[in-house]
């Protein structure tokens, strides 16, 4: 079942924050990772398949996709935060659903809720293979609005 509600749109600008924001995440960078899509409320981030990112039966590791996963959710969050606000992690859950194995990952971060302080995000994870995709992983989240703390920008 999904709840639809009524938000306001994001403030002018935020496109181009997220963007600006995922350069500087070097994580993604080290694994080769790219934000392909960023829309109100959801952002996609994909991830070519790397033999230096499995694990030792030739699936990316766990540690990998729950990295990919956290990013989409955060930076869904942060299509929906302030000019002025950085984007944290508060907790999350991860349901590891198959082995993450393929061409590519595609990951899709969602906001379900946006609030002034906190946000609660989803994001799901698919392994493509020859145009198939297989559904490896999902997270539930909740993503903190960060502003004034010395060291935290968008």
């Amino acid at each position: 079942m999904t709840i639809l509600m009524a938000l306001p749109a994001p403030e002018p600008g935020f496109e181009d924050r997220v963007r600006d924001s995922f350069v500087r995440q070097r994580l993604m960078e080290t694994i080769g990772a790219r934000l392909v899509r960023v829309v109100a409320d959801e952002v996609e981030i994909e991830l070519p398949f790397r033999d230096d990112l499995t694990q030792q039966h030739g699936f990316l590791h766990a540690g990998v996709v729950t990295s990919v996963l956290d990013s989409a959710a955060g930076f869904a969050a942060y299509t929906r935060m302030p000019a002025d606000a950085g984007v944290l992690s508060v907790e999350f859950k991860v349901n590891l659903l198959a082995p993450a194995r393929g061409e590519r990952l595609r990951v899709v971060g969602r906001t379900v809720r946006s609030g002034r302080s906190v946000s609660v995000v989803a994001a799901d994870a698919f392994a493509v293979q020859n145009g198939e995709e297989t559904h490896v992983a999902m997270l539930v989240g909740t993503m903190m609005t960060v502003r004034g703390r010395a060291g935290i920008a968008g």
